[in-house]
């Protein structure tokens, strides 16, 4: 096979010269390589004398129009359709934990009254209106014991858990009928940037 392009010129660099990756660096050259950049720096190097980036050439001004207060993202959305599964399992989470915050406050709102002696006071009036010559009265302080009204409090708790979780998971079947109706209901959300 002949060549037929006729004679080709040489380059410099490459016909003769050693590759990139086996040239020496140049003296005085510490620091890594910088590829040519295609637009040259402006005078007084990339800071210039007032301290901004490329000097007063860099220097971004706003275009005529152009909004200096941050914008606001808004969406409207509309919840057509909640899942009752999903809203069963809150709301018996949250009648739970409500149903412990009840036992609890209940728990220390009698010793808060025990320890200001309300039950001995009102009992004794109570046993005082309510005795007789052959029996002493009523006694208030046996009847609301701790125990006796934690047992209380307790049964209303689970009471409230089942009723709280039935009625919540009705109310998502309730929900999805009427919004298969009218369209469900509408929500603006916003967004600030």
């Amino acid at each position: 096979m002949t060549d037929t392009r006729g004679p080709q010129p040489q380059y410099e660099g490459y016909a003769t010269g050693p590759l990139p990756g086996e040239r020496e660096p140049a003296q005085g050259q510490a620091g890594p390589y910088h590829p040519p950049q295609a637009y040259a720096a402006p005078v007084g190097g990339p800071q210039g004398e007032d301290g901004t980036m490329g000097g007063a050439q860099a220097t971004r001004r706003p275009r005529t129009g152009a909004r200096t207060t941050p914008r606001t993202r808004k969406a409207r959305l509309r919840v057509a359709k909640a899942d009752p599964w999903s809203v069963m399992k809150v709301s018996f989470l949250l009648s739970i934990a409500l149903g412990i915050c009840t036992v609890v406050a209940a728990a220390v709102l009698w010793m808060v009254m025990d320890a200001m002696g309300v039950f001995s006071t009102v009992g004794g009036t109570i046993s005082e209106a309510t005795g007789s010559n052959e029996s002493n009265g009523f006694d208030l302080q046996s009847f609301l014991s701790l125990p006796r009204v934690l047992v209380f409090t307790s049964v209303i708790a689970v009471i409230d858990v089942v009723l709280a979780t039935a009625l919540a998971t009705l109310g998502a079947f309730i929900y999805n009928l009427s919004a298969g109706f009218v369209g469900g209901v509408e929500l603006t959300l916003a967004e600030d940037e």
